[in-house]
């Protein structure tokens, strides 16, 4: 990998910890291990490892805002972390070939979520009970998702938690990112022993998602948050439709 490759990935690594704090990581970082010419699954279990930095810039970058749920975050960090494991499980035992017909329709998923997420948490928060067992198979389930590929798995955490939060949309949110990222901790483990990851690549991508998960939660505070949601979407689709063209025709 060239010096370029990694520099890019530095970058991304930036734009996707500070998109991250909405949901959008691996929006940004999985298509970019693709740029550098890895393959899909080498480039998933890779980004995985990767993101494990996020959560530790987003526990910097939103101290004000998990500030009295350290409860919320342990309880819903345990669920998503037995997903996340289970999800990996799962990939590890998949062909690398279903993965990869499997792929487009996961990010042209992942977009679709992207943008209908202000539909998904306009119900007020609070009107299911966030210790019940509704919430917690939901959350469950999003971190097999999350375990086993994980773009727009932020944004499916988000809505389940705020329909059963009783807190404002950046306390929620703060929740989210932060337990999401033990799904990635016991898949990311488990990819290191195991699976094609390009450490070179980790390194360069996770520095970038370090200092982009610690300053994320201030920059998106003031972007257009609109603009950013529907053109990472519409790039998404775009994405998905080239990777299936590619995946189906090689098939």
């Amino acid at each position: 990998m060239s010096a370029a490759d990694l520099a890019m990935l530095v970058v991304a690594g930036l734009l996707a910890g500070i998109t991250g704090t909405v949901g959008l990581a691996s929006l940004v970082s999985y298509p970019a291990l693709l740029a550098v010419g890895l393959h899909p699954l080498d480039a998933n279990v890779t980004n995985t490892v990767a993101l494990v930095s996020i959560a530790v810039g987003a526990v910097a970058g939103s101290r004000p805002e998990l500030s009295g749920q350290t409860q919320r975050v342990l309880r819903y960090g345990a669920l998503t972390l037995l997903g996340g494991s289970a999800g990996a499980v799962l990939l590890l035992a998949t062909p690398p070939g279903a993965f990869t017909l499997a792929v487009p329709w996961l990010i042209a998923g992942a977009a679709v979520l992207l943008a209908l997420q202000p539909r998904l948490v306009r119900r007020p928060a609070g009107v299911i009970d966030e210790r019940g067992l509704p919430v917690s198979a939901a959350v469950l389930g999003v971190g097999v998702y999350l375990g086993y590929f994980g773009a727009g798995g932020g944004v499916a955490l988000l809505a389940v938690l705020a329909l059963a939060l009783p807190e404002p949309l950046a306390r929620v949110n703060a929740v989210k990112t932060v337990s999401g990222g033990f799904a990635n901790l016991l898949a990311a483990f488990a990819f290191a022993l195991v699976a094609p990851v390009h450490w070179a690549a980790v390194g360069a991508l996770a520095a970038g998602l370090l200092v982009g998960g610690a300053v994320g939660p201030a920059i998106v505070r003031v972007l257009p948050a609109t603009a950013v949601r529907l053109a990472v979407s519409a790039a998404a689709l775009c994405l998905a439709v080239s990777l299936g063209v590619n995946a189906y025709a090689a098939g």
